[in-house]
């Protein structure tokens, strides 16, 4: 149903600002890490139409004290395609090309109402509940690859 392909950063900027700021301005959906060296992003398509955003870097988080880690960001989809398995689709396809490089960790900053989502993806909660302003209220989860 859906096709999964390797984009460049810049296309996720539409979704992203759709999504996840739509009260920010778009450049404002353009993060530090997008270019960075080890760093991809992933869309899924619907009859050619981008529907769904993922991006992952090499980052690591303090909290765990391996140092092959990624970090999942900008995980978003089109309102219509949820609950189809898009999502699901590009975060584990990701998650697969991240153990194939021998990574021990891919953790992400999860909105506090993703939560149960990510949890179903395996992930584990971490901490607890800090803002993240202008956002508002996160989560650290995490998942152990190996």
């Amino acid at each position: 149903m859906f096709e999964i392909k390797e984009i460049k950063p810049d296309i996720t900027y539409e979704i992203r600002h759709k999504i996840l700021r739509p009260n920010q301005d778009i450049a404002d959906c353009i993060y530090k890490t997008d270019l960075e060296a080890g760093g991809f992003h992933l869309g899924a398509f619907y009859d050619g139409e981008l529907v769904s955003v993922v991006s992952f870097c090499i980052e690591n988080n303090s909290k765990f004290l391996s140092e092959k880690q990624y970090r999942l960001r900008a995980m978003a989809t089109l309102p219509e395609f949820r609950k189809l398995g898009a999502g699901r689709k590009i975060v584990n396809y990701g998650e697969d090309m991240i153990k194939s490089m021998d990574y021990d960790i891919l953790w992400c900053n999860a909105r506090a109402t993703a939560q149960g989502y990510y949890e179903k993806l395996g992930f584990e909660p971490y901490g607890d509940i800090f803002d993240y302003p202008p956002i508002g209220l996160h989560i650290l989860m995490y998942k152990r690859l190996r």
